[in-house]
């Protein structure tokens, strides 16, 4: 089977797939047909399904895995499979691995730099909400994705994504003293941990009734002043900022928080956040693109396209 990654136009392609979004359609003279997303652990790709048969409008649903052959062809400067035939395959008979992309660093190894982070977080309420939240959490943490598309979507993506956030916090506070570690340190690791609840899983991720309902910013909110009364210390201010760097943390109205950071660290992580979802962002976009040519528009990033440059990696080699 050929890695999605290794797909170039031209190709013929047969393999067996996981189908993580499917739209249905008509076209202009009525026929049906079917716009899937198909991912295997080396990346995704769109696909068309344009001779559509009954079973397949039936069958052809979000997580299933399907045996296919089908064409690669260019559309809009991006690749996109035409599909001849279709399969539906047991998830039974194939191994996940193959199927998931996975952060760039080990999940254990992920694990254990978050373990550091937090024996750093010297203040004793603030440390006990951060490690029981990680306690609580922390067998879905080394698997679960950051969001179901755009940043950290794939396995360990949110545990990466935690990492990450913290290795900018140090940086930025080496640059800025004033900083106050124990804020910044607690805000980034428990920001986005009600996206747990919130997302479906790794496989075909999708949006929870409970996460559609409350969202993952009220969910982790409710957890945090859970564990400060059992501890007595709901009334503290070490709690209340807490509460407030995951209440701000998308750092504006439209965004989604109920409040505008009103500290430093608040602000602080609103743009540590936002730097590292854009570069993830990129990184998966520009992955596939040749140098000298543009990505496909990026919707989180103002409908954009990026540039490859020829001469662009990071040692400046030619």
């Amino acid at each position: 089977m050929t890695s999605i990654k290794d797909f170039k136009e031209g190709d013929s392609i047969s393999g067996i797939y996981l189908v993580n979004n499917v739209v249905k359609g008509k076209t202009n003279n009525g026929s049906d047909y079917l716009s899937i997303k198909l991912q295997d652990s080396s990346g995704e790709i769109d696909a068309k399904i344009w001779q559509v048969s009954a079973e397949q409008m039936n069958d052809i649903k979000n997580g299933v895995f399907i045996d296919l052959v089908a064409n690669v062809i260019k559309y809009r400067e991006a690749l996109q499979l035409k599909v001849e035939s279709t399969k539906v395959v047991a998830e039974s008979d194939v191994n996940l691995e193959n199927f998931v992309k996975k952060a760039p660093i080990e999940k254990n190894d992920l694990r254990n730099e978050l373990q550091q982070f937090i024996y750093e977080i010297d203040d004793r309420i603030i440390n006990i909400i951060v490690s029981e939240m990680i306690k609580k959490y922390e067998p879905e943490l080394l698997n679960y994705p950051a969001a179901a598309k755009i940043h950290h979507a794939y396995g360990s993506g949110l545990l990466y994504h935690i990492v990450s956030m913290l290795r900018l916090a140090q940086a930025l506070i080496n640059l800025y003293p004033s900083l106050n570690k124990n804020y910044l340190y607690a805000g980034i690791i428990l920001h986005d941990l009600g996206k747990i609840e919130e997302l479906s899983g790794v496989v075909a991720t999708e949006y929870t009734t409970k996460g559609k309902l409350l969202g993952h910013i009220s969910i982790i909110h409710s957890q945090i002043q859970k564990i400060a009364e059992e501890i007595n210390e709901q009334d503290s201010e070490q709690v209340m900022i807490v509460e407030h760097l995951v209440l701000s943390h998308h750092g504006k109205y439209e965004y989604g928080s109920p409040v505008l950071p009103m500290i430093k660290e608040a602000e602080i992580l609103t743009y540590i956040d936002n730097i590292d979802a854009r570069m993830d962002t990129l990184e998966n976009a520009l992955e596939s693109v040749e140098p000298g040519n543009f990505s496909t528009r990026l919707y989180a990033l103002d409908n954009r396209s990026f540039y490859k440059p020829i001469n662009g990696n990071s040692k400046g080699e030619k």
